[in-house]
């Protein structure tokens, strides 16, 4: 098999253990053992809220999708009900002028 330069490189650095680092080595292992825990447990807290948020925003999706078709549903009604409105104001603005009218003929008989 032929290797790359990438891999003969590493594979030397992994066969050739320097003095100095071979003896700093046992007490960075104490230390890195608390650390890598340390680093083990915020990861597993960082799976866990991406979990979390996850599951929080598919809830959200499927809320306003639901919504969207409640809206959607309720539009003709919506509409109508406008229409209604509309049509209850434009026969309001008709009493009150009939009404304005009468009243315009009192006071003319009161004179």
């Amino acid at each position: 098999m032929t290797q790359s330069f990438w891999e003969s490189e590493v594979e030397e650095a992994r066969s050739a253990p320097q003095p100095e680092e071979a003896a700093a080595e046992p007490a960075a292992l104490s230390l890195s053992v608390d650390d890598f825990s340390a680093l083990e447990e915020r990861i597993l807290r960082a799976v866990n809220l991406v979990k979390r948020e996850r599951l929080a925003r598919a809830e959200a999706e499927e809320r306003a999708s639901a919504a969207e078709t409640q809206i959607s549903a309720q539009a003709p009604l919506v509409s109508r009900l406008q229409q209604e409105v509309n049509g209850l104001r434009a026969e309001r603005d008709h009493v009150r002028q009939r009404v304005e009218r009468l009243l315009a003929q009192l006071d003319a008989l009161e004179l």
